[in-house]
């Protein structure tokens, strides 16, 4: 009797998936974190390859290291954060290939802070214009699209009292253009409870007490999304 290899092959078959998925997204001009972005990207695959019509959070760390529910209103929540990420990040070409022409039930971005972190931030109008392009792109993939308020910062840890001064302008100035954006692109505007200090554990990611507040946006969002 012939011995069959049967661990071989699955592996084999396995390994061609992932790799033709990561060669198909070879398009994307190299950025940080290039590895953790495609590793991402194929995880986030496989996961929506098992559920139908999710709820989606997508956007920076804060997204990534959150807990949400795994599910609401029969909807799979799916986390779709990506450490690093900002308007300049091609989310949406991020997403769409993961998706593998599925739809999203809904989509709720949280994503901005990293705009106004770079050392010479975009404008307001060029950071309002990406931003407009990723609520356009996923607009395609779902009916129900959600823009969640940016996170601030504070003095804490390595951000200094002089850097929290300097970034919180720029954070507001963002801010200030949200609304009107998720108004053109037909999305619902959630705005952020009061984050009561000390709401990270760093200056910029949330502790505790800061993801209570965000997570009490992000599932109004989800409320809306299911009726509720």
């Amino acid at each position: 009797m012939k011995q069959t290899r049967l661990g071989p092959v699955v592996f084999a078959i396995v390994a061609a998936a992932s790799a033709g998925f990561l060669l198909a997204r070879a398009h994307y001009a190299p950025v940080p974190g290039v590895e953790h972005r495609f590793a991402r990207q194929l995880i986030l695959h496989f996961t929506l390859s098992r559920v139908d019509d999710p709820i989606i959070v997508l956007g920076d760390s804060i997204v990534e290291a959150s807990t949400l529910p795994r599910s609401a209103c029969g909807h799979a929540i799916v986390n779709a954060g990506l450490n690093a990420a900002s308007t300049a990040s091609d989310l949406g070409g991020w997403l769409t290939p993961a998706l593998a022409n599925k739809r999203a039930f809904a989509i709720i971005v949280s994503l901005g802070i990293n705009d106004a972190l770079t050392a010479k931030p975009a404008g307001k109008q060029v950071f309002a214009d990406r931003y407009a392009s990723l609520l356009a792109e996923l607009s395609k993939l779902t009916p129900r699209l959600f823009v969640v308020e940016i996170t601030p910062v504070e003095a804490r840890e390595r951000l200094t009292t002089d850097m929290q001064k300097e970034v919180m302008p720029t954070i507001r100035d963002f801010r200030s253009a949200l609304r009107e954006l998720a108004t053109t692109a037909n999305a619902t505007f959630l705005a952020l409870p009061e984050m009561a200090s000390p709401f990270t554990i760093d200056g910029v990611h949330l502790n505790a007490e800061g993801y209570r507040a965000w997570e009490a946006a992000v599932m109004q969002g989800i409320s809306q999304a299911c009726g509720r």
